[in-house]
């Protein structure tokens, strides 16, 4: 009978020792913020969206990573920040060890890995979408799907690069892939304004996308 507990014990020790390996091989590298910074898609620019980020990670013991706001930005007769080019190169997993993308490749040309089921805040918390109440699943980014900043239009995608809480738009991504006939995780359509007002009104909470650069 000694033996028979002790071998049950090793075992579980085993599966528990397998467990955190995998744990440490699969860091959170990805998540959606739970909260937005109440004030729009006024983020204090991209530093202060970064800083969001970090705090979150912080509060749920990942802040020793580099974390960074799948945000673009654009300039006039100029190119703005891409989104892809501000968060590293990849693996990224969510609270959970799911593999989001292997790479920029995989996460802008290839993805189907973002859903309502691993789109998950830092907590590992499933983020409202179309059907809940309220709908949360407009998802700031300021790109299109590529990742860049480049539009073919003169209009506003980043309401004033993450500045303003009235004028102008926000493009935003679906992280439930559902809703208006485009499934896009990162480039769905445009907010109707950048008040906190207004993005509730499309389907957000001016929420964002946090990825480890590192």
């Amino acid at each position: 009978m000694k033996k028979t507990i002790l071998a049950v014990a090793l075992g579980a020790s085993a599966l528990l020792g397998a467990f955190i390996v995998e744990a440490a091989e699969r860091p959170m590298g990805f998540f959606v913020t739970s909260v937005g910074m109440g004030n729009g898609a006024d983020l204090g620019g991209l530093a202060g969206a970064d800083a969001h980020c970090k705090k979150l990670a912080t509060a749920v013991g990942a802040g020793d990573r580099d974390w960074r706001a799948y945000l673009s930005t654009e300039a006039a007769d100029t190119r703005g920040v891409f989104a892809r080019s501000r968060i590293g190169s990849g693996p990224w997993y969510n609270a959970y060890g799911t593999l989001i993308a292997a790479n920029l490749t995989d996460l802008h040309l290839y993805n189907k890995s973002i859903t309502l089921e691993t789109a998950l805040d830092e907590s590992g918390r499933r983020i409202k979408g179309r059907g809940d109440k309220p709908n949360e699943h407009d998802i700031l980014t300021g790109a299109p799907e590529d990742g860049t900043g480049y539009f073919p239009d003169e209009q506003d995608h980043t309401c004033n690069n993450w500045t303003s809480s009235g004028a102008g738009s926000a493009q935003v991504g679906h992280h439930d892939r559902h809703g208006g006939g485009n499934t896009s995780w990162n480039s769905a359509h445009g907010s109707r304004g950048c008040s906190q007002e207004d993005l509730e009104k499309s389907g957000g909470a001016g929420k964002f996308y946090c990825f480890a650069a590192d």
